[in-house]
């Protein structure tokens, strides 16, 4: 039997029972910790699985930034410096990177507070993962605040890459199973993935291969 549920029925909910319900339904996500490091040198660690494809050329992800609850160290990091990672995570540090969710104030790193390491490359202003086997370097782009529900939409242009090189494919797909990078559901719970199939382009005159 299927479950119905309507506009006044979230309403109604309990807080907690709403906000993971509704965090469930957007499928499985792609969640990363981004690593920052403010000018005064203080690094600060975050997981974030609001993190969006915006396009391949130029190269950028968005990230969303929930509402100006309390202090958001990584998107004033960003704001300030303009550089920033974002680190694959993998079923060896996704415990760690959990944790790095907690309120840690300011002048606690998470990458102390959780044990993950600092690795800086190629002169890099903001500190990578040196835990994550997929690792990103961005520059910050534009940022954009949401009226809808208070959010803030983050642009940042990739500029670095660093993946292990078995990993990608003769036509440049990365393959992530072999990376062993790592999904979530909601907001706390994390998945391994398992390929059933990659398939052909599209199009309306040719039948869909297996790649």
């Amino acid at each position: 039997m299927q479950k119905f549920i309507n506009t006044n029925d979230l309403i109604e909910m309990e807080k907690q029972e709403r906000v993971h319900l509704i965090n469930s339904l957007g499928g499985f996500k792609s969640v990363c910790l981004v690593g920052t490091k403010n000018k005064a040198n203080q690094t600060n660690l975050a997981i974030f699985s609001s993190i969006i494809h915006i396009g391949a050329n130029p190269a950028l992800i968005g990230i969303i930034f929930r509402p100006a609850a309390y202090e958001r160290h990584t998107l004033d990091n960003i704001l300030e410096t303009k550089f920033y990672t974002v680190n694959h995570i993998n079923e060896d540090i996704y415990m760690q990177a959990h944790q790095t969710s907690a309120r840690y104030d300011k002048v606690l790193s998470e990458f102390d507070a959780t044990g993950l390491n600092t690795e800086y490359k190629n002169d890099f202003f903001a500190p990578f993962v040196k835990e994550s086997h997929i690792q990103l370097g961005l520059n910050f782009k534009q940022k954009i605040d949401l009226e809808i529900n208070n959010t803030v939409l983050v642009i940042g242009e990739i500029i670095q890459i660093y993946f292990p090189e078995n990993c990608q494919n003769a036509d440049g797909f990365l393959d992530l199973e072999i990376a062993q990078t790592i999904t979530c559901s909601g907001l706390d719970s994390y998945h391994k993935t398992k390929k059933i199939n990659r398939l052909s382009y599209a199009k309306t005159d040719k039948v869909l291969t297996t790649i």
